[in-house]
């Protein structure tokens, strides 16, 4: 896998380090794969021919991909909010979301994570580790995800929401 200009990137054993604009990363890889520097990049190839093996190897190589992309480039994951009266504001180090229930929902931004609210209908979670970016977006989702009726509630950018016809009389 090669590695992009202005990352660096170490191998020490089985924990891959990579350390670019946005800051410094690290993951440590499975046993069942071997992990080598080379001129071109990263060379992960798996031990055995196994199933597991096999399985371990797809799974490291996106983790050092992920690194690498997240310490270059970085991650960003969008947020859309949907309903009358639903809205979000930065308040400090909180994010403070109104999404019908009787109290506003205060959720404290995670260390790492950068949240911009450019719309009030709209958040930006961003980062350089995906794991926390996708976990963070999946957390403020969670408070109302979208429901099939109306279309009201928490969603992703891309997300496409199948609506559902309402009773008949």
């Amino acid at each position: 896998m090669p590695v992009p200009g202005g990352v660096t990137a170490t191998v020490e054993g089985q924990r891959v380090s990579a350390k670019g604009p946005k800051g410094e990363l690290s993951v440590v890889l499975h046993d069942d794969v071997k992990v080598e520097q080379t001129d071109e990049g990263i060379s992960i190839m798996p031990r055995t021919e196994t199933k597991r093996a096999r399985s371990m190897w797809g799974m490291s190589r996106t983790m050092v991909s992920n690194i690498v992309g997240g310490v270059s480039e970085g991650f960003q994951r969008r947020l859309e909010i949907q309903g009358v009266g639903y809205r979000a504001q930065l308040q400090g180090k909180n994010l403070q979301l109104a999404l019908g229930f009787s109290h506003e929902v205060l959720f404290p931004i995670p260390e790492g994570i950068t949240i911009e609210v450019p719309r009030p209908t709209e958040i930006l979670v961003s980062g350089i580790d995906k794991q926390r970016v996708g976990q963070v977006a999946a957390n403020i989702r969670d408070y109302r995800p979208p429901e099939p009726y109306k279309g009201k509630g928490v969603r992703y950018g891309d997300e496409f929401v199948m609506r559902k016809e309402g009773k008949k009389k």
